[in-house]
């Protein structure tokens, strides 16, 4: 199936590893052209010459970090300036986060606040604009814990997706006149390098432990996910394909969350 993402533009923050990675590839593989951001200039560039080897679309780099709010302007403008458009912003930073809610400080709340619920506020922000102009579509990047806490890590995360998804609703009402659409993806346990790095700096077998993971989380499909089927999904929601979905979550699981 063509999604028609052929020379549309996208922002994707996060986009050097995990998630936003996989997103990333996955548009560029449609023939879209995508600007990735990281803190990381290392991990950012190697993301970039991987995603140019997929042919297809085109990508950039660009370092930054979501949690400053001239940083994320600067990075929606430069978006904007490179490829002449913009079609989609994809809220992708973010990195897990769990503990007793008795040890969690007020700076770790506040840090995770600043990354996973105001970063993505201020990118819409910034973004809106040239959304309207594109009739574009904003992808929010979030975990079962939004809708059952303590599925998808407990605190201080679960509270913050919660408020990710209120905001994907409320965005979604909002600016749906102006033509743009707002749609989050609801994630179980993925592979990726934020679950296997540990695996391998232990030094254990990572299929075996993302088996036993899988067996432990008691995922109905019996595995965890691949970046690809993650990837794909959000290629699809950001798609004029999904041109009547607004305003709702798709969960990415395995069939993980409880609740439907």
């Amino acid at each position: 199936m063509d999604l028609g993402l052929k020379g549309k533009a996208f922002l994707v923050t996060g986009g050097s590893d995990g998630l936003g990675f996989a997103t990333a590839s996955s548009l560029v593989t449609e023939g879209a052209d995508v600007t990735i951001c990281a803190r990381n200039s290392e991990r950012l560039d190697d993301a970039v010459h991987s995603l140019c080897a997929l042919g297809g679309g085109s990508a950039v780099g660009v370092r930054a970090d979501v949690t400053t709010a001239a940083d994320l302007d600067a990075l929606v403008e430069q978006t904007h300036t490179q490829w002449g458009r913009l079609d989609g912003l994809v809220n992708s930073a973010g990195v897990h986060s769990g503990g007793a809610f008795e040890e969690i400080t007020d700076d770790a709340w506040h840090a995770d606040f600043d990354l996973k619920f105001l970063a993505a506020v201020r990118a819409s922000r910034a973004a809106i604009p040239y959304l309207k102009e594109s009739k574009g579509v904003i992808l929010n990047v979030l975990s079962t814990g939004a809708r059952a806490p303590g599925a998808g890590g407990g605190m201080p995360s679960s509270p913050l997706r919660a408020a990710g998804l209120s905001l994907t609703k409320a965005l979604a009402g909002e600016f749906g006149p102006d033509g743009v659409r707002v749609v989050a993806m609801l994630v179980g346990i993925i592979r990726s390098g934020q679950i296997v790095r540990p695996a391998m700096e232990a030094g254990r077998d990572v299929e075996e432990y993302l088996a036993k993971v899988a067996d432990r989380m008691k995922i109905p499909l019996g595995r965890v996910g691949e970046p690809h089927e993650f990837g794909d999904t959000a290629a699809f929601l950001l798609s004029p394909r999904a041109g009547y979905l607004t305003g709702t979550a798709v969960h990415v699981d395995g069939g993980f969350c409880p609740v439907i």
